[in-house]
């Protein structure tokens, strides 16, 4: 229980402290790279911005361009964090191949040489079948258990194993859903508060302010295609990520029943 409960620890301050840092480079290439004054006319980043800069017209997106940067920056981080982990979820070797070998050597009564197998492939699907293996032996030999006792304890083994393994494949996938939902949302955000800005400009007096309302527009349009861009990506990756959890799912579920079905089978010869 403590182990269980200082890796949720280390899981929250890691998710905290990308998301702090991700804040804070957001800000800082909004301020020092896209609001450098060399990408104004006469080095005044107040005014008009250099003639096809598009540096300087993302920094016209407003106070919320820094917000949809570091959302946008929280999404690579934790692609890249999903994509590493899965990656070593998934074991060293084909998963197909490595079940037919397992299911081989258990029709051969070879245990011991299927949990080294297990050890050699590593990831979650070796993890489920490496404890249902454990029982495996100790089950055959257990004469003070019926038959039928004997393979609900195996498939009790499996599930326990298996609960064990799906948070690790899930694990901040919810943060990419949740980019999905609320990217966009800060994009209207910024969307609202750069048109109350063009529109705050045709509404003064006399001739419009033309630097006020094209500012207004560009916040408006940038923060839109931040919001969508990130929401876009999100929803990509979420789906991609969530097929790959599910297709792992399925095939340690399966490895579970064959594995359970074979110990059956066993104790009728």
């Amino acid at each position: 229980m403590k182990g269980q409960t200082l890796a949720e620890a280390l899981k929250s301050t890691f998710v905290l402290l990308v998301i702090v840092l991700c804040l804070v480079a957001g800000y800082l290439i909004y301020d020092k790279v896209m609001g450098n004054p060399i990408n104004f006319e006469g080095g005044n980043r107040e005014g008009h911005q250099l003639q096809g800069n598009y540096l300087g017209i993302i920094y016209k997106g407003g106070l919320i361009v820094p917000l949809l940067m570091a959302v946008n920056l929280i999404l690579i981080t934790f692609v890249i964090e999903r994509y590493i982990m899965l990656w070593r979820a998934k074991g060293r070797g084909n998963l197909n191949a490595f079940v037919r070998n397992i299911r081989d050597l258990l029709n051969a009564d070879k245990i011991e040489e299927a949990s080294k197998l297990c050890d050699k492939q590593r990831g979650s699907l070796a993890n489920v079948l490496k404890a249902g293996l454990h029982r495996y032996r100790d089950l055959q030999n257990d004469k003070t258990l019926m038959n039928d006792q004997k393979v609900l304890a195996l498939q009790k083994e499996l599930e326990e194993a298996t609960a064990l393994e799906l948070p690790v494949l899930s694990q901040n996938l919810v943060i990419l859903s949740t980019i999905a939902s609320i990217s966009v949302l800060i994009g209207l955000i910024g969307t609202v508060l750069g048109m109350i800005r063009a529109f705050g400009a045709l509404a003064t007096a006399g001739a419009p302010d033309a630097l006020a309302l094209a500012t207004g527009i560009s916040e408006a349009l940038i923060n839109t295609a931040f919001g969508i861009t990130g929401s876009t990506l999100a929803l990509i990756f979420y789906n991609y990520y969530q097929t790959r959890v599910d297709s792992m799912t399925f095939k340690i579920d399966e490895a579970g029943f064959s594995l359970s079905q074979t110990f059956a089978s066993s104790l009728k010869k």
